[in-house]
């Protein structure tokens, strides 16, 4: 068993009140489940302050607490270290009580506003296929081999992320796909991690009720590639404008892709359709079967990082021209009276403008647009008037709606979103707060071969309302109206 000692290994220590000597149970962030013996870690979260919680945390058995300010009155038998940073602190020490994880399996770790799912799950798809056993961390799911994992958050808790890169290590994974999002550098939870490599997607309006300001956002993101070791790799999107700084003070050994300049990874679209992408990558004409301009950056940040570990370029395009996107991403439901409906997690304004322009250069002629979307409660209102703009001027409906309105009034949303719509933007728009019946509405006035986008909430397979989690799926609901309509 771990000693409080071993596992304080890179810890930044203030002060230790008591023998470092003492063998260490678990860990613990939740002083709800903290039990005789445990290290409670005082995290101060967005939400909550986990010093609030320390007595409660020792009444339950907690032998150490790691705190950065120390209670006024300390308890007897109880030993108090005092860190610089919690969040820093615990990062450290689950990676030490689990052994050290990320030196025993090779983690990619994938940033950036948009594209991160797609790139993680298709990387652990492809190295499956090439026959290694891969761990995957992800927004949808959390993969050990092929055991399912629910996710609950895009990257887990430090103590948590550790305890699933020791199980995938455990069973044996050699790989580890991962989503890096900017909460996750900026609250140290993959701190004290060995990457092997890190991919930089793209960056865009996203996250500013959590950052405040765009610089910070992009402050963040860059860190994860300064905080890399000179033997990793990092591959940064060339036609990013912020492609190039993003790679600006790294360590890492640095390759880039694109579709407009020479880059080492470097791709053309030679045809977008709903039967997928044909692409010229590296000089090599390959079909995929993921769809959209996009996907086609996507794809070359996968190539890259196949190549940065090793495999053979054309088997890499060979396994991946069969491949599939993530649950949720450019979904497609097809009804027997041909209508096209297209479910995606797009939740920024630069995501649901690729989507769209992605649908617009895949009509054949006249068909309709009819856009369906909402925005998240409790999050940045900033980009609720510009993601309504973008919807109305890009498809010929529009149906605004409710997302995960969470403790928000979902009709206080929606008025957020209809100050960004002109007057044109106002006649083509409905707003209907119920998302089952928007949806409806939508099918409803579509027609043969019209496409309609159902944007938000893709994967996701419930509806947050007033912190009650309802069973809602954006792909069942079209499917179940189209069956209606059918009948």
């Amino acid at each position: 068993m771990k000693t409080l000692q071993d596992i304080l290994y890179k810890v930044r220590l203030l002060s230790v009140k008591g023998n470092t000597e003492v063998p260490v149970k678990d860990i613990q962030i939740d002083s709800r489940k903290v039990t005789e013996g445990s290290v409670f870690v005082a995290i101060r979260g967005v939400q909550a302050d986990g010093h609030a919680f320390i007595d409660k945390a020792v009444d339950l058995g907690a032998t150490v607490i790691v705190c950065e300010d120390v209670p006024q009155v300390t308890r007897e038998n109880v030993i108090y270290v005092q860190v610089a940073n919690t969040h820093e602190a615990v990062a450290y020490m689950a990676h030490n009580y689990y052994g050290e994880p990320s030196k025993k399996i090779k983690i990619v770790g994938v940033t950036g506003t948009n594209g991160k799912t797609t790139i993680a799950t298709v990387l652990y798809k492809l190295f499956t296929e090439l026959g290694y056993k891969c761990g995957l961390l992800s927004t949808v799911q959390n993969m050990i081999g092929t055991e399912v994992s629910p996710a609950t958050h895009t990257t887990p808790d430090a103590v948590s992320l550790n305890a699933l890169l020791h199980q995938m290590v455990e069973a044996g994974c050699k790989y580890a796909f991962m989503e890096c999002s900017s909460h996750a550098i900026h609250q140290h939870r993959i701190t004290g991690l060995y990457f092997t490599g890190a991919l930089f997607s793209n960056i865009t309006h996203d996250h500013l009720d959590y950052h405040k300001t765009f610089d910070e956002y992009i402050r963040v993101k860059k860190s994860f590639f300064d905080n890399l070791s000179s033997s990793a790799f990092a591959i940064s999107n060339l036609d990013d404008k912020r492609g190039t700084v993003m790679l600006q003070n790294t360590p890492a050994k640095k390759y880039y892709y694109s579709l407009k300049s020479m880059a080492e990874f470097k791709g053309k679209i030679l045809e977008n359709a709903l039967t997928g992408l044909v692409m010229m990558v590296n000089d090599k004409e390959v079909h995929f079967r993921l769809i959209g301009e996009f996907n086609a950056y996507n794809i070359l940040a996968i190539y890259g990082a196949a190549i940065c570990l090793g495999e053979k370029g054309d088997e890499v395009l060979r396994v991946l021209s069969m491949l599939t996107s993530a649950e949720g991403r450019f979904d497609y439901v097809v009804s027997n009276s041909r209508i096209i409906g297209i479910v995606d997690y797009a939740h920024t304004p630069d995501a649901l403008e690729n989507v769209l322009a992605t649908i617009k250069k895949l009509r054949k002629g006249h068909e309709k647009v009819i856009t369906v979307v909402g925005c998240g409660g409790d999050r940045d209102k900033t980009k609720r008037p510009e993601m309504a703009k973008i919807a109305a001027d890009m498809s010929d409906k529009v149906i605004l709606t409710s997302d995960n309105p969470r403790s928000e009034d979902p009709q206080e949303i929606i008025k957020d979103m209809e100050a960004g719509l002109n007057t044109a933007g106002k006649r083509k728009s409905i707003s209907i707060v119920d998302r089952r019946e928007a949806i409806k509405t939508a099918v409803s006035l579509a027609g043969p071969e019209d496409i309609l986008l159902v944007a938000g909430k893709g994967h996701e397979k419930y509806q947050e309302i007033k912190g009650v989690k309802n069973h809602f799926d954006d792909k069942e609901e079209l499917r179940d109206i189209f069956k209606l309509l059918e009948k």
